[in-house]
C-alpha cells in the first residue's frame, strides 16, 4: 500500500471495500459498472493531461515556494480591502476548524443551531451598525451586494413609477470602480438605466427610482448623505448607500438618516484579503422589503415544546421555490466568513470597536497633519482613514515603490492612503518620510497619536450600537473559545458523519488543501495589488485555469464568479456578449428542463433572457422531440439551452449529443450546469458532449468546503468562440480581449479559496480524479443496491444504473401518514444529515455519498434508512404520535422524568447498536416553520422581545 498516495487518502472505498461492493451490485468489475452507466459516445478517448500526482508532503512543500513569490508590502490601497487582524482565538476554532467549515447550509435547522446563532449574531451587528430593521445572513462581495439593491429598489418602485417605466438610477462617482463595472453589466439585462455624476448636483429628477452612494467615497471624502437622502425621499427616490461597516462605528448609521437599503463588506471584521476575497458581504434594509430581500434570512422561531429555536426565514422568496419569478438568483452566501466576522464583534465587543475605528481615524489624522505641514495639499474635508494628496503621484509611487509601500493612484495628480486596523506609529512615521523624501525635506517623526475628530458633527455617530448580551460578555480567549465550543456543538459537519446531499457534494475537505489559508503570504496580498507582488497568486490561478480547461474540455476558463449561481449568470452573459457581436442581440430565448435547478431560470431572467420550458418524460430525461419543436420554433431568436448533465434526476442521458447538436443547428449556444461535475471528471467532459461554456461549482466537485453554507466559487469554462468575452476588471486587467465588464468585485473573485482546488487537483493527477470519479458512480449504486426492497430509485439509466445521485420515492409512505420531512428529522436521531429533500421531485430524497465515504460508512448510513423503513411499517394514519413524527429526539427530552410516547427511550434514541458508542444530540425538537414566519425577528433580541413576538 502507498501510503504516500493522496489518492488514497481522499477516496473512501480501499480495494477490498470495492470487490465487495462491487459483488453486492452485481457485476465483475468496476469498468463494466462504467461502461453500464455511462453512454459509449461520450467516454473521453484519451486520458486528461495533468501534471503526476503530488504527495501531500510534496504538495505543502511546493504551495510554500509559490508563497514566497508573494509580495507582502504595506499596503493602503483601499478600495474596499485593508490588511486585518484576524484573532488567533478565531482562526484556530472556526476557520481551521472542520466543525465549522465542513458544514452544509442550515436547510435541517435542528442540526444546525449552532451557526445559525452566529449569523443571527452577524445579521443583529449589521442591522445595528446600519440602522436598518432587517439583514440578510451575508452575501457575496460588496459589488455584487450593491447590485441586488438596485434590483431590490427597481422592483420595489410604486405603481406609479411602474406605470411610467420610471428606470434610471443615480449612482455617485465616488462609488468604488469594481462595484461601478457590477452594476453596468446587471444594469441593462433588467431595464435600468444608469446614471453617473456628482451628488451636490443631481437634481432629483421624477425620472428617477433610486440613487446609490459610497459612504465614505472611494478617495476617502465623506459626503453629506444626510441631505441627499432627505432630498430623496421627497423626490419619492429611494436611496442605497455602500457603507464601511468600520466607519459606522464613527459615522451615523445611514439607517438613521432614513437610507432604504446600507451594503458593503465586512472584510475589515478580521477577514484577510486573500487577493480578493472570499469575504462577507451585507446587506440591510427596511423590513417592508423583506419579501425582495435577496439571499438567506435567520430567524427566531420555536420548536415542538416551544423553545427558543432558529431556522431560516421567508424560504418561499427565494430562487428555488420562485425560479423565473425570483428578483435574484443567489444560492451560495458566505456563511463561514460571515461566521467570523459576527464572532470578531462579539470578541471585541461595542468598545473594543470603538477603540479599533478611533485609533485607525485619529492616525489617518496624525499622517494628515504631518503631511500638510511637508507642504503637501491634502484636499478631503471629512474623511475617515484615507487622505487624497493632490501632488504628482509618479514621483510618489517612485519612492513609495523603493520602500515597498502600496498607496494607491487614481490619476497623475492623485495620492490616496488608507490607514488600517494593522497600521501602528511606526508605519505612521514610515509613511511620512516618503512624503518628505519627496519634497526634499526633513522627515517629520511622530511620538503620540492624538484625539482628532475630522467627521462633521452631524455625521458623528450618537445611536448606540451592539448592546445585546453577546457583544458584551465574550471578550477573554477562554470566554470566547467556549463560545464558540458550545456552538460548534450544536452542528452536525462532515467530521461526524456522512452528509449525502444529491446535488452538493459534500466530499472530504482535506487538511492539506485547507492549510495554506492560514499563510500569512496567501492572505495578506490586496487584490489591487501591483501583479510582480502577486506572482505565486498568479502562478496557482493560471495553473487553476489550464487545469479546469483541460478537465472540461474547453480553451479557457475564468475564475471571476464566486458562486454557482454567480458562475451561471456569468456564462449565460458571456453567450449573450457573443450573440451581440455576431449582430443577433434579438437572440434572446433560454431554454431549460422542468428539472432544472431554481438558479437556472432566475439566472437567465436576470441576464435578460425569456424562459422557455422543455418537458421531461415519464422517465425523468429531457423530451427530446419537445426540445426539438420548441428549438425549431424560436429558431430565430434562440440564445441557449440551460442543460445539467448527468441530469438532475441523476442519470446519463443518452439523447445528449443529439441535443447539444438540435441548438446548435438552431443558433444557440449551449450552456451545461456544472453540478453534477462530480460525475465527469476524466470519463467525460462538457467540451466533448457539446457544451459551449459550463460553470463549476468548485465547493462541490473540487473539494472547496461549504463553510455552513459558503464560501462556493463558480468559475467558467469556455469553447474558443466565447474565450474574447471572458469577464474583466475596471482596475486589474483580466478577462478576454473583448471582455465583458466585472461579474464580481474582485478580478479573480474568491481567489484564496482556489488555492483548495489548485491542490486537490496536484495531489490527486489524472489517475486520481479518474478514480474519485468511478468512485462516486460505485458509491452511488451500491446504496441504490443495498435499499432497494426499502426504497425504490425513482429514475435509473437505460441498463438500471445511477450516476453518482439517485432520487429515492418517499411517496408511497403517505399511505402511514408519513412525510418526507419525517423521515428527514428521524436520520437526526440515527446521527445522520438528510439526504436533499423534495428537490427535484417533491416527496423524495436526492442522495449522493461522494467518493470519500468508505464502505462501513455507507453500510451504516443503508442500515439507518432500512431501519426507519421499518419503523414506518409499523406506523399507521391511526397512530400519528410515533417515532418518526416526533423526530428529533433531543437529550432533554430523553432525560425527563416524565415520558408520554407509546415507544421505548432506548427505541427514540438508540435504535442501532453503533448509535450507543457515538450519540449526536439535537439541541431543539422539530421547528415551526409558520411561527417563524408569522413573527419574524431576525436580530439576537433579549428573550423578553421574543415572548412578545
Amino acid at each position: 500500500m502507498n501510503t504516500n498516495a493522496f489518492a488514497l487518502r481522499h477516496i473512501g472505498p480501499n480495494e477490498e471495500d470495492k470487490k465487495q461492493m462491487l459483488d453486492t451490485i452485481g457485476v465483475a468489475s468496476l469498468e463494466q459498472l462504467i461502461s453500464e452507466t455511462l453512454p459509449d459516445d461520450i467516454r473521453l478517448k484519451k486520458e486528461l493531461n495533468l501534471d503526476a500526482p503530488m504527495t501531500e508532503h510534496e504538495y505543502l512543500l511546493h504551495i510554500h515556494d509559490l508563497s514566497k513569490k508573494n509580495k507582502a508590502y504595506k499596503t493602503y490601497i483601499g478600495l474596499g480591502y485593508h490588511p486585518t487582524i484576524l484573532p488567533a482565538v478565531i482562526q484556530r476554532n472556526i476557520l481551521e476548524n472542520p466543525g465549522w467549515y465542513t458544514a452544509y447550509t442550515p436547510y435541517q435547522a435542528e442540526i444546525a443551531q449552532g451557526r445559525l446563532e452566529a449569523l443571527l449574531n452577524f445579521q443583529t451587528m449589521v442591522t445595528d451598525l446600519t440602522g436598518m430593521e432587517i439583514a440578510n445572513a451575508s452575501l457575496l462581495d460588496e459589488s455584487t451586494a450593491a447590485a441586488e439593491a438596485m434590483g431590490l429598489l427597481f422592483a420595489v418602485r410604486d405603481r406609479s413609477q411602474k406605470k411610467n417605466n420610471i428606470n434610471k438610477f443615480f449612482v455617485s462617482e465616488n462609488i468604488l470602480p469594481q462595484t461601478l463595472s457590477v452594476l453596468q453589466t446587471r444594469a441593462t439585462p433588467i431595464g435600468v438605466e444608469l446614471v453617473i455624476g456628482k451628488e451636490d448636483r443631481f437634481d432629483f429628477s421624477s425620472d428617477f427610482f433610486g440613487a446609490l452612494l459610497q459612504y465614505p467615497g472611494k478617495n476617502g471624502q465623506i459626503t453629506d448623505i444626510k441631505t441627499f437622502i432627505s432630498k430623496g425621499i421627497t423626490a419619492n427616490i429611494k436611496v442605497a448607500v455602500a457603507a464601511d461597516i468600520l466607519s459606522l462605528v464613527k459615522l451615523e448609521s445611514p439607517g438613521k438618516f432614513g437610507a432604504h437599503v446600507v451594503v458593503g463588506t465586512t472584510q475589515r471584521f478580521g477577514i484577510p484579503m486573500g487577493y480578493g476575497g472570499p469575504h462577507a458581504a451585507f446587506f440591510a434594509t427596511k423590513e417592508a422589503y423583506k419579501r425582495d430581500l435577496p439571499g438567506r434570512i435567520i430567524g427566531v422561531t420555536k420548536d415542538m415544546d416551544g423553545k427558543r429555536a432558529l431556522r431560516m426565514a421567508l424560504q418561499t422568496r427565494e430562487q428555488h421555490i420562485k425560479r423565473d419569478k425570483a428578483t435574484s438568483n443567489i444560492c451560495t452566501a458566505q456563511v463561514l466568513l460571515a461566521v467570523m466576522a459576527g464572532t470578531y464583534a462579539v470578541y471585541h465587543g461595542p468598545k473594543g470597536l470603538q477603540f479599533i475605528a478611533d485609533k485607525i481615524h485619529n492616525k489617518t489624522s496624525e499622517l494628515a497633519k504631518a503631511i500638510a505641514k511637508l507642504g503637501f495639499n491634502q484636499v478631503n474635508t471629512s474623511f475617515f482613514d484615507t487622505l487624497q494628496i493632490k501632488t504628482d503621484s509618479k514621483k510618489i509611487k517612485r519612492i513609495a515603490k523603493e520602500k515597498k509601500v502600496n498607496l494607491r493612484y487614481p490619476d497623475k495628480e492623485t495620492v490616496t492612503i488608507s490607514i488600517n486596523e494593522t497600521t501602528g506609529i511606526r508605519d505612521i512615521n514610515y509613511l511620512i518620510t516618503v512624503f518628505a523624501e519627496a519634497a526634499g525635506k526633513d522627515t517629520i517623526t511622530l511620538n503620540s497619536i492624538a484625539e482628532h475628530h475630522n467627521i462633521p458633527e452631524s455625521l458623528q455617530r450618537h445611536s448606540k450600537f451592539l448592546s445585546m448580551e453577546v457583544f458584551n460578555s465574550h471578550h477573554s480567549e477562554t470566554g470566547l473559545m467556549r463560545y464558540i465550543k458550545s456552538l460548534e456543538r450544536k452542528d452536525l459537519s462532515l467530521n461526524q458523519s456522512m452528509i449525502s446531499l444529491g446535488s452538493c457534494t459534500m466530499k472530504l475537505n482535506a487538511a492539506a488543501e485547507m492549510m495554506p489559508l492560514s499563510w500569512f503570504k496567501w492572505g495578506n496580498i490586496h487584490p489591487f495589488a501591483p501583479n510582480k507582488q502577486a506572482q505565486g497568486y498568479l502562478t496557482v490561478l493560471k495553473a487553476l485555469e489550464d487545469q479546469l480547461s483541460e478537465i472540461t474540455g474547453f480553451a479557457a476558463t475564468s475564475l471571476q464568479p464566486n458562486s454557482g449561481a454567480q458562475g451561471e449568470y456569468a456564462g449565460l452573459m458571456v453567450i449573450k456578449a457573443y450573440h451581440e457581436s455576431r449582430n443577433e442581440a434579438h437572440r434572446n430565448i433560454c431554454l431549460i428542463p422542468a428539472s432544472a435547478h431554481g438558479t437556472n431560470p432566475a439566472s437567465a431572467v436576470m441576464a435578460g433572457m425569456k424562459v422557455v420550458v422543455t418537458k421531461s418524460t415519464d422517465e425523468g430525461n429531457i423530451d427530446v422531440e419537445d426540445l426539438r419543436e420548441k428549438a425549431i420554433l424560436h429558431k430565430e431568436n434562440l440564445s441557449c439551452i440551460m442543460v445539467t448533465y448527468p441530469s438532475t434526476h441523476g442519470v446519463y442521458e443518452s439523447a445528449i449529443k443529439e441535443i447539444t447538436k438540435i441548438i446548435h443547428d438552431n443558433g444557440g449556444q449551449v450552456y451545461m450546469d456544472g453540478a453534477n461535475m462530480n460525475a465527469q471528471v476524466g470519463l467525460t467532459n462538457p467540451g466533448s458532449i457539446g457544451a459551449d461554456v459550463c460553470h463549476l461549482n468548485l465547493h462541490k466537485t473540487f473539494a472547496i468546503p461549504h463553510g455552513g453554507g459558503g464560501p462556493g466559487v463558480g468559475p467558467i469554462c469556455v469553447a474558443k468562440q466565447l474565450a474574447p468575452f471572458l469577464p474583466g476588471n475596471p482596475v486589474k486587467k483580466t478577462g478576454g480581449q473583448k471582455a465583458i465588464t466585472a461579474i464580481s468585485a474582485a478580478p479573480f473573485g474568491s481567489a484564496l479559496a482556489c488555492l483548495i482546488s489548485y491542490g486537490y487537483i496536484k495531489m490527486l493527477g489524472t489517475e486520481g480524479l479518474t478514480e474519485c470519479t468511478r468512485t462516486a458512480i460505485l458509491n452511488a449504486n451500491y446504496i441504490k443496491t443495498r435499499l432497494q426492497g426499502s426504497f425504490e430509485t425513482l429514475y435509473s439509466g437505460e441498463r438500471g444504473r445511477a450516476a453518482h445521485e439517485m432520487i429515492v420515492d418517499c411517496r408511497p409512505f403517505k399511505a402511514h401518514g408519513i412525510e418526507v420531512s419525517d423521515i428527514a428529522k428521524r436520520l437526526i436521531d440515527y446521527g445522520f444529515h438528510a439526504p436533499t429533500v423534495s428537490f427535484p421531485v417533491a416527496g423524495t430524497l436526492m442522495i449522493e455519498p461522494t467518493e470519500s465515504e468508505n464502505k462501513a460508512e455507507i453500510d451504516r448510513f443503508c442500515d439507518a434508512l432500512i431501519s426507519i423503513k421499518k419503523e414506518i411499517d409499523r406506523t399507521s394514519l391511526d397512530a400519528p404520535n410515533n417515532v418518526l413524527k416526533n423526530a428529533p429526539h433531543t437529550m432533554s427530552m430523553l432525560t425527563a422524568d416524565e415520558w408520554h410516547f407509546p415507544y421505548s427511550r432506548e427505541t427514540a434514541a438508540f435504535p442501532l447498536d453503533y448509535l450507543k458508542d457515538n450519540k449526536f444530540w439535537p439541541t431543539v425538537r422539530r421547528v415551526n416553520d409558520a411561527y417563524g414566519d408569522r413573527n419574524l425577528m431576525c436580530t439576537c433580541a433579549p428573550i423578553e422581545a421574543y415572548m412578545e413576538a
